[in-house]
């Protein structure tokens, strides 16, 4: 390129106690360009990112800006330099409201006090840029809004500080495909501005579709740059030494489909309307759609925490409309959040412990023999072990464990009680490409083992790889039924309401 770049890291080197966390990484950006940082958890992304962003300062190299050499000792002379940050963890005050947010700090203020129609004003300006968010009101409390809704409101609050450089670490972990394309216009139109954004995002099709140049980490070292966007094959292999060909397994033969496990008729809620499909043994049922669409609403009917109110569900055989979680996991139903950190561990808490949090709750119930022998740390181990969570010992603080390895021990959790269904919900969200082909793979040898599986994802490509039917979900009701194979664009149609026959 002729122009010269906007920030430019050169021969960053980062240490931790016992770690070398970046060793000599250099990286550009220009304006109006997308430049997108790939890399495994572990890989030095963050911490790259961090020490741009005046969090950490760099043992060895320089940081330059427009040209000038820059030293950041604060967060804030980083934004004073032009160079705003989206992190994946939210840094949002959950009782203040929207505009308060957007202009924490940097309040506009009128005789010596905060303009606060200026500042919603000014805010609902920022949010409209969104196109479908224009629904986010100002005076609306952060306390109040989804997870989706939050996250625009981040990306709201990078946008109105008008920055050279925006960092957006995997911005749409929380969006569905409607939010995600009015992210991707959003980015078009700060390109246009001639704004630099640097993009970190575990999803192929996201560089694919954004991105004018790649930079892969590997280890704290610079694995690959291209100046143009390779294919997603040419990154992974960058990034963890294999074809993305080997993410998925092979799907299910028809000899390794069971018995019916799962059947649910016309069953409904005030959030659902006229359910019915089945799930046997053995195989992986994936359910897409946008969000609000009432794909976690129906695992939640499942697995008892939002009972279904009428309508016929039995489970291998017996009724199973449960009007509890605890008569769900009895009954064999084992169930997977989404958001595995708020709502499935105790983060101070061990491995082990976490892995034996069900089956210590069940062990004095009777009828349950085996969540007593699991709520043993000896054979909680040995099925951590067998679901190949990796830790330094099981008797560390879960909160140090990779997201895999987390996810990994929710599943031992389960495993522990031998469940018949088994519901997993954004399964991969937040894990590295190494880590979700192991997710994949352990799911579908528990399908093979004959368990039955639910999957909701909103990540189309994980959905289609890993799934041998998809069922299509749109405003409380079932919109389609698809056959492996199906394209994105047969599921979209179905799922914005157009009629598309199954596949």
């Amino acid at each position: 390129m002729t122009q010269l770049p906007i920030i430019e890291m050169r021969g960053i080197t980062k240490s931790f106690p016992g770690v070398k966390a970046l060793c000599g990484v250099s990286f550009a950006a220009y304006p109006g360009e997308v430049h997108a940082l790939a890399g495994e958890n572990g890989a030095g992304k963050s911490t790259l990112m961090k020490v741009l962003s005046g969090v950490y300062l760099p043992n060895d190299g320089a940081i330059v800006v427009a040209g000038k050499e820059r030293h950041f000792k604060h967060p804030l002379d980083a934004i004073e330099a032009g160079i705003s940050v989206i992190y994946q963890e939210f840094s949002l005050l959950p009782e203040r409201t929207v505009a308060e947010n957007i202009f924490l700090g940097r309040e506009p203020t009128r005789c010596g006090i905060v303009d606060r129609r200026a500042m919603e004003t000014e805010a609902r300006r920022v949010v409209a840029l969104f196109g479908e968010a224009q629904h986010i009101e100002p005076d609306a409390l952060v306390a109040d809004l989804d997870v989706a809704s939050q996250q625009l409101v981040e990306i709201a609050k990078a946008v109105s500080l008008d920055a050279k450089v925006i960092v957006m670490d995997e911005p749409t972990a929380a969006l569905n495909e409607t939010e995600c394309e009015a992210l991707f216009a959003l980015v078009e139109m700060l390109k246009k501005r001639g704004t630099a954004i640097v993009y970190i995002t575990h999803r192929m099709r996201e560089i694919t579709k954004l991105a004018d140049r790649v930079t892969v980490l590997k280890d704290g070292w610079t694995a690959a740059s291209y100046d143009h966007v390779p294919t997603p094959d040419t990154i992974v292999h960058a990034m963890v030494g294999r074809d993305i060909g080997d993410y998925y397994a092979e799907p299910a033969t028809a000899q390794e489909i069971g018995a019916l496990v799962l059947s649910v008729r016309n069953a409904g809620n005030d959030q659902l309307k006229n359910i019915s499909f089945d799930i046997k043994a053995g195989e992986i049922v994936g359910f897409a759609g946008l969000q609000g669409a009432g794909r976690v609403a129906l695992a939640r009917a499942l697995f008892g925490a939002a009972p279904f109110t009428k309508g016929e569900v039995t489970l291998a055989g017996q009724s199973a409309r449960f009007q509890s979680p605890r008569e769900a996991i009895r009954a064999g139903v084992g169930l997977l959040p989404g958001d595995r950190k708020g709502e499935a561990l105790v983060l101070m808490q061990s491995v082990s412990d976490n892995g034996m949090l069900t089956a210590r709750a069940l062990s004095n119930l009777a009828g349950h023999d085996k969540a007593t022998r699991f709520a043993s740390t000896t054979s909680m181990d040995a099925l951590l072990r067998q679901v190949d969570v990796r830790a330094g010992n099981f008797s560390q603080e879960i909160k140090s464990l990779s997201g895999g390895n987390q996810q990994k021990t929710i599943v031992a959790r389960w495993l522990s009680l031998d469940p018949k269904l088994l519901i997993f919900i954004e399964p991969t969200r937040g894990i590295d490409v190494n880590a979700k082909a192991g997710i994949y793979h352990l799911m579908r040898e528990l399908a093979r083992k004959g368990a039955a599986i639910m999957m909701v994802s909103s990540d189309l490509p994980e959905v289609l790889g890993t799934a041998d039917r998809v069922l299509v979900m749109r405003l409380g009701e079932l919109a389609g039924e698809f056959a492996r194979g199906a394209t994105e664009a047969q599921i979209m149609l179905a799922a914005t309401g157009e009629k598309v026959g199954a596949a």
